[in-house]
């Protein structure tokens, strides 16, 4: 028992060095900013759907534009999906008072609406986005750090053969061990990053397509005055 304490974490955290120090201080930057994202990601992305839902169903319900437009102008907009048909008649109700000669109504309001419509897409898309890089690259680089903590354990574990010139488990314990726990660390790290990224890819892109359906809508009831289909 007492062996099995003095090879335990505690006497790797107590015999590592700095550049074994350093590797751990990495790893656990890493994992701090990647758990801090799935949290505070999930979160949002789960309230962001529950608000969106609430405001759709209240804009399909809605008798005319005119209802919907007094609706928003008495709530915050609080979702992607509101702020987008706030956009769009805010910008058809700003298309008569545009001078024809000024680009921003050049191609009357049709081309106008479009490109409101899809920069409202486009910055819910840059929104969406946030914090991905950090996954996707805790997710590439951690296995490559504690990659880089092993070898240096088995250098050290090398080093203890060298200078004892035996090869005995008292030797090499700790550096081996030292080793393995990086390499632990390093994928620890590494599979929620991964498995994370993954998973708001796919709800990125399934928000944005339903977004993009609601932005055709929203153009043809401004523009037309028939619902397409329904998001």
């Amino acid at each position: 028992m007492e062996a099995s304490n003095a090879l335990g974490f505690a006497h790797f955290l107590a015999h590592t060095d700095g550049v074994g120090k350093l590797v751990l201080g990495t790893l656990l930057l890493l994992s701090v900013a990647s758990w801090y994202l799935i949290l505070t990601r999930s979160i949002a992305n789960t309230r962001a759907h529950r608000r969106a839902a609430k405001f759709l169903a209240g804009f399909w319900d809605a008798p005319s534009l005119q209802e919907v437009r007094t609706a928003l102008a008495a709530q915050p907009i609080d979702n992607a999906f509101a702020e987008l048909a706030q956009q769009a008649l805010q910008a058809a109700s700003d298309s008569e008072a545009h001078n024809p000669h000024k680009l921003a109504a050049v191609g009357g309001l049709g081309e106008f609406l479009t490109r409101v419509l899809r920069n409202g897409i486009d910055q819910e898309a840059a929104r969406a986005e946030h914090g991905l890089t950090v996954l996707a690259s805790a997710g590439s680089a951690a296995p490559y750090v504690g990659l880089f903590g092993t070898v240096w354990g088995i250098y050290h574990a090398l080093v203890q053969i060298g200078l004892s010139g035996q090869g005995t488990l008292d030797k090499v314990a700790g550096p081996v061990g030292e080793a393995l726990i990086m390499t632990a660390l390093g994928l620890a790290v590494a599979i929620p990053a991964v498995l994370a990224y993954n998973a708001f890819n796919r709800r990125n892109r399934m928000w944005l397509a339903r977004l993009d359906a609601f932005a055709h809508d929203v153009y043809v009831l401004t523009t037309v005055g028939t619902p397409a289909r329904r998001s």
